[in-house]
């Protein structure tokens, strides 16, 4: 055979190095989001590297998006590596990462070190090593993610066993001119097959023996015992990453720790493994021999590590990697929303409902003042999916108080809100779903012209759909009868329904009941009206059913627009109203969503203890009613009405019944409403009780006919 003789000098390995996939970072981003939270122990993870493929570069162990566990694995968060596949060979490994970058400075390098070398040493000593040899190759990173700016620090180190005296090298030189040409003809048939079967192509350890007949054979470490024979050559084999032709590769290091202490071995032959094209190279692979010097009584005791990677300057440090400029805008925008709801889940809120937030569909009936509000409280809250329904054109008022308004949406006579509103959403937050609908609610009072009636039914129709189709609708129009046929609708469909208006230093905030057949579904007018006013009155659950906006009220809703002065036709309020009655809103809303019963939800008060144990965001009251004057707030209950002009089973049983027909004579009939429900004969009542009061005044003296009301 020919040899390349060397003078015995140290035997210098080439470092391991390191790469990182993006989609490790990815999914690592998610998984310390979704399962992490602040928790900063100790992660188990994958690495795969593969014997060097190409005369002038080296392979590098990867991570990659598999090296972590699985999020949804409850059992262990130990990744399951493939096995079997000739490209990666998997390699254990762990992953310290720390919440703060302070952390990850202040962490003690050497410590960690020596504790992953032990690793590698109580298994070289227990016998482990020799029969899952890739533990040889144990690494670990420390890192710390900053999720805000999408940039990681990292640092990689490949613990190392020094042994001490260093290995002398003897002689290295390209297999090919260290073996006969039928060894290594034969042995790279031999290497060939090894890396073909799934069952060994991943062993990045092994053994090659050579009979006399130069007849290579390529067997596992623990077959050392058997491999024993006076006239066979043995080589200890390793898959080198490394392409230098005068310097083996990083793995030899613990492998010739292995041999010195289990085997105590004082010359070993070794064969850095390297291919071409997927197959076995010898003139690229090298083979060589080192010299081992174990001092006496020093065989048991734990050699010193070393390992810790060199960053891009060539200096001992952590590097740093930043994707948010390879990231899609989007995705970088809707990580970055997400990621203030998620702390909230880490830190107070672990029950908070992320995918029932992003997936709710809201209609928002006006896009005025409060409307460009609530929706931006909807995205901060993480819903995706927003309607908005206005008429109305932006003017030049509008931009200041109206927060999805500028200057340019007032010009040439201005754009429509409900677009506009769309537009400046999809600026604001790439991934929203939002869509705007330029149309007119009906409202009663406001008669329609017998010419104009089918565009007003197509209305009506294209209203019912939307919140038919929707699961939570705000009502934020600026008038009262403008409300009247949502509210409807919402209690016919039994939908989330939320309130807000404004006064001039006061606001409404309110979260309607759930409809009167919510849990008997459709009922005939004269069951309806046959039912008693308790009954009527009772949810699903049996309990008072909650009021709508105009449960209170004792007259239909009428005409509110026409001949109005200019502080009239405006909506004049303290420019802090708006905001806040909108987050109230919002907060309501989620509220809603996370209480158990949900719409069904009974009210709660501002002292009230049960509410708030049953809904982790706290209670959940009815009415909120503020004053910005007095700085005050309260919380308010007001069941429903028998009487209701909106939300009564005498109102929802006529529009089931007579559909368009009943909405048509409601708007252009203002009484309609009245006489249907029973107010006009309420207030005849009224009217003959107050003249009745006034006969019992004027005789003080009969008392014995006086009651109490």
């Amino acid at each position: 055979m020919a040899k390349s003789n060397i003078n015995q000098s140290l035997l210098q390995f080439a470092p391991m190095q390191s790469s990182v996939d993006e989609g490790f970072w990815h999914k690592f981003s998610s998984f310390k989001l979704n399962k992490l939270g602040i928790d900063d122990s100790p992660i188990p993870i994958t690495g795969f590297y593969a014997p060097c493929s190409h005369p002038r570069v080296s392979n590098y162990l990867t991570l990659l998006a598999e090296s972590l566990p699985s999020e949804s694995s409850e059992a262990s968060l130990i990744p399951e590596p493939s096995h079997g596949n000739r490209n990666r060979c998997s390699v254990p490994g762990i992953l310290y990462n720390t919440n703060t970058v302070e952390s990850f400075t202040a962490l003690d390098i050497q410590n960690l070190l020596k504790k992953e070398a032990k690793k590698i040493w109580d298994d070289i000593q227990s016998g482990r090593a020799v029969e899952d040899c890739s533990v040889l190759s144990r690494f670990l990173v420390i890192s710390f993610a900053d999720l805000k700016k999408w940039s990681f620090h990292y640092w990689f180190a490949f613990p190392a066993l020094m042994l001490d005296p260093p290995a002398t090298l003897v002689n290295l030189s390209p297999a090919s001119q260290w073996l006969s040409i039928e060894e290594a003809e034969s042995l790279s048939a031999a290497c060939n097959e090894w890396r073909g079967s799934k069952s060994t192509a991943d062993i990045p350890f092994f053994l090659v023996t050579i009979d006399p007949n130069s007849r290579a054979t390529v067997r596992l470490l623990k077959d050392w015992e058997a491999c024993q024979s006076d006239d066979h050559k043995i080589l200890f084999g390793f898959y080198d990453p490394c392409h230098l032709p005068n310097n083996p590769g990083w793995p030899l290091r613990n492998l010739l720790a292995l041999i010195s202490s289990k085997w105590n071995l004082k010359s070993v032959q070794f064969f850095c493994y390297r291919e071409n094209r997927g197959f076995a190279d010898m003139s690229l692979s090298l083979v060589g021999e080192a010299l081992i010097t174990v001092p006496q009584g020093c065989k048991d005791a734990m050699p010193n590590a070393v390992g810790w990677e060199l960053n891009n300057k060539g200096k001992k440090g952590p590097r740093r990697i930043s994707l948010a400029q390879s990231m899609d805008p989007t995705r970088l925008a809707v990580s970055a929303a997400d990621l203030n709801l998620k702390l909230m889940r880490w830190r107070a809120l672990p029950s908070l409902d992320l995918s029932a937030l992003s997936s709710l569909k809201c209609l928002l009936l006006g896009a005025g003042t409060l409307g460009c509000q609530v929706a931006r409280m909807l995205m901060a809250w993480g819903v995706r999916k927003i309607t908005l329904v206005d008429n109305g054109k932006v003017a030049m008022s509008n931009p200041l108080r109206q927060s999805l308004y500028t200057l340019d949406n007032c010009l040439n006579g201005g754009e429509f809100k409900a677009t506009a509103a769309v537009e400046s959403l999809k600026r604001i937050f790439p991934a929203v779903e939002a869509e705007g609908i330029v149309m007119a609610i009906p409202m009663p009072g406001h008669p329609v012209p017998s010419q104009d009636q089918d565009s007003v039914i197509d209305d009506c129709r294209r209203l019912h759909d939307l919140i038919d189709s929707h699961d939570a609708v705000f009502l934020l129009t600026d008038t009262r009868e403008s409300r009247w046929l949502p509210t409807l609708l919402c209690a016919n469909a039994n939908k989330i329904t939320m309130t807000a208006a404004l006064g001039f230093e006061s606001f409404l905030v309110m979260r309607h009941g759930a409809g009167p057949f919510s849990s008997a579904g459709d009922l005939s007018a004269e069951t309806a009206n046959s039912s008693s006013s308790d009954s009527c009155g009772k949810d699903a659950n049996g309990k008072h059913r909650l009021g709508c906006y105009f449960c209170n009220d004792v007259v239909a809703p009428t005409d509110s627009t026409s001949n109005r002065t200019l502080d009239q036709q405006c909506t004049v309020t303290r420019p802090g109203l708006a905001p806040i009655a909108s987050a109230l809103a919002v907060e309501l809303l989620v509220g809603i969503l996370h209480h158990p019963q949900g719409i069904f939800a009974e009210a709660d008060i501002n002292n009230s203890v049960s509410g708030a144990s049953e809904n982790p965001l706290g209670i959940l009251p009815h009415q909120i009613r503020g004053s910005l004057s007095q700085f005050s707030q309260m919380s308010l209950i007001g069941y429903s009405s028998s009487s209701c002009t909106a939300c009564c089973p005498t109102v929802v049983s006529e529009y089931r019944n007579r559909g368009m027909e009943f909405i048509l004579e409601a708007i252009n009939h203002p009484t309609y409403l009245e006489d249907v429900t029973g107010l006009t004969e309420l207030m005849k009542s009224a009217t003959k009780f107050s003249l009745d009061w006034d006969k019992e005044i004027d005789n003080e003296d009969e008392d014995e006919d006086c009651f109490e009301i």
